[in-house]
């Protein structure tokens, strides 16, 4: 499961995602895919989108996130790529799932858009 590679994809551009650690929350993602989600904006810190439920999480760590985290938020179900994550501090709420790299050009593309979700490796 670590090293695993879920793509997000747009009609313009795609962000890939390797799954960082091998957690419920992780696993339970993975279950869900292939999918297809909105993505939207939060506060210009991070693109979002809300799974169809919510993940099933008990047992994962929290985490103290950092540019380039696709993270959970346990208390409103949704995904977060953070972008800019300086003065935010560990939480047992907030979830690490993986880590991307690209830029926040290729994030604002997402945003807006019907984005498909899934395993590509």
């Amino acid at each position: 499961m670590v090293g695993t590679v879920v793509r997000f994809t747009s009609p313009r551009t795609s962000v890939d995602v390797t799954i960082g650690q091998d957690s419920p929350a992780s696993r339970d993602l993975l279950s869900m895919l292939p999918l297809t989600l909105p993505v939207q904006d939060l506060a210009g810190r991070e693109k979002i989108s809300y799974l169809p439920r919510e993940l099933q999480h008990a047992g994962t760590p929290g985490s103290d996130p950092e540019d380039g985290d696709l993270i959970y938020f346990t208390p409103w179900g949704n995904l977060g790529f953070y972008y800019d994550a300086s003065g935010i501090g560990y939480s047992d709420d907030t979830l690490h799932l993986g880590t991307y790299e690209a830029a926040i050009e290729q994030l604002e593309v997402l945003e807006g858009e019907a984005v498909r979700v899934e395993v590509v490796r």
